[in-house]
């Protein structure tokens, strides 16, 4: 169960860093949600997903 965990946390942190690099923030926002996301998996999602670059459209 731990796996499978594991593997729907990773799934949601590549989508996740593909929709802020697609996302129109400027590099240097871009690169710190990315390292977000990376250093604090879940944290870092919950995060991004609340207060990310884009997140006006939403």
């Amino acid at each position: 169960m731990e796996g499978i965990l594991g593997i729907l946390i990773f799934i949601a942190d590549i989508y996740a860093i593909i929709k802020i690099l697609q996302s129109s923030a400027s590099g240097l926002k871009k690169l710190i949600w990315v390292l977000i996301v990376l250093l604090l998996p879940v944290i870092g999602l919950i995060v991004w997903f609340f207060a990310g670059p884009g997140v006006k459209g939403r």
